[in-house]
């Protein structure tokens, strides 16, 4: 897919109705682990408005021994907003599920995660408007805009 056509799937930061659909597709594909790389995985989160499990499918990047999720669409995607209503309590499923804890990540320390984050998943190149191929400075200059969350094993309470 081409970066015109990814975007237009996006426009205005929502997906339309083909790229809801085709995400249903991946979620289904990336719980079951089913030709799926290991790290394209379904988040699985309560939905802060319909207090209903709601599933997006990502991608995670690892970086400096840590797997961390990144908003390819920014601080008003949907997923991100359920995530930290929900206290960042999730299920990341791929093959298996697993309870998680997703911590927002400071903004000062986001930039070489996005940077890491554009090589393992391509299709998000088109919604960052950084080549993964810069700097990291260059990632600094657009990380407040783009939320990034470590990925911890959930802890009972």
């Amino acid at each position: 897919m081409t970066r015109r056509w990814r975007r237009w799937m996006y426009r205005d930061g929502r997906p339309n109705r083909l790229a809801r659909l085709l995400n249903r597709l991946s979620a289904v594909q990336f719980s079951t682990g089913f030709l799926a790389p290991t790290g394209w995985v379904t988040l699985e989160v309560t939905g802060r408005v319909s207090g209903r499990p709601v599933v997006f499918p990502l991608v995670v990047a690892d970086y400096e021994d840590e797997r961390y999720l990144v908003s390819m669409l920014g601080e008003n995607a949907n997923w991100v907003a359920n995530v930290r209503a929900a206290n960042g309590e999730a299920i990341l499923r791929h093959g298996r599920a697993r309870p998680v804890r997703l911590v927002d990540v400071p903004v000062a320390e986001r930039a070489p995660i996005l940077r890491r984050y554009l090589d393992v998943a391509p299709g998000a190149r088109a919604h960052l408007p950084v080549d993964r191929t810069e700097p990291v400075e260059q990632f600094e200059r657009i990380a407040a805009n783009y939320p990034v969350f470590r990925i911890s094993a959930q802890t009972e309470h």
